[in-house]
């Protein structure tokens, strides 16, 4: 599986802006998480940029990925489709919600996230469809419409087992490795280039999880998962680890 998401950090080129740094971070047949790599946009990625980036994966063997889980990235989807067309492309959850909040008064978030929960915990994708159809259309039609764009993307994990769903139907995987990111930036406030930037992201990347403790959690949430996804996934598992 391949997380990516991205971080906003700020350089200094002419005026100081807010660009996007993204991390691809890969859960490995054998539980292990690794980071692929980091690459700077300038915020107008489309296409074509990732499909620079997933090509430049494949290239250094990244011959196969199950899922991709991201925060619907501009013209993603489209690229793994050309580099991996076996691919499932799963958007996080998470973000969806958060996403949801930004349109609605924050009185009501508690009820928008109840009348929510049952379309992101349906058995099946019809069983979201009908509570999907009985939301806030009304008062928040820019909440409907939100989920509605992103659906495609949004359902591949409500076909699947429920051991596999805790493992995709998030970036958190991702997350705590941004939350480090995010320390190490912000306590530099911006940077004068693009460089200065990518090698202070990598020198908080190299000290994560210096005891071990962090990985062997994710390795051990794995395994619970590893037969769900050897199955799922017609035997791809099984052919990579022989």
């Amino acid at each position: 599986m391949v997380f990516i998401d991205a971080i906003h950090v700020k350089i200094r080129d002419g005026a100081v802006a807010n660009r996007p740094v993204y991390v691809a971070l890969a859960v490995t047949v054998e539980g292990r998480r690794e980071i692929l790599g980091l690459w700077a946009g300038d915020g107008g990625d489309g296409a074509k940029h990732w499909l620079h980036i997933l090509t430049e994966l494949k290239n250094r063997s990244v011959n196969d990925v199950l899922m991709l889980v991201c925060d619907g990235l501009r013209g993603l989807p489209d690229a793994v489709e050309t580099v991996w067309p076996r691919t499932v492309v799963q958007t996080c959850v998470v973000h969806l919600l958060r996403n949801s909040f930004r349109y609605a008064a924050r009185q009501d978030w508690d009820k928008i996230a109840k009348v929510l929960k049952p379309v992101y915990t349906a058995p099946t994708e019809e069983a979201a469809l009908e509570w999907f159809a009985e939301m806030w259309g009304r008062k928040y039609p820019a909440i409907v419409r939100l989920w509605e764009n992103a659906w495609e993307e949004f359902t591949p994990f409500l076909r699947l087992d429920a051991e596999i769903r805790r493992i995709v139907c998030t970036t958190n995987a991702i997350e705590s490795v941004n939350a480090r990111i995010r320390r190490a930036v912000k306590a530099r406030g911006h940077f004068p280039n693009e460089t200065a930037a990518l090698k202070c992201v990598y020198m908080a990347i190299t000290s994560l999880d210096p005891t071990g403790r962090g990985q062997a959690r994710w390795t051990s949430r794995w395994k619970t998962a590893l037969n769900a996804f050897d199955i799922t996934f017609d035997g791809r598992l099984s052919a990579v680890r022989q």
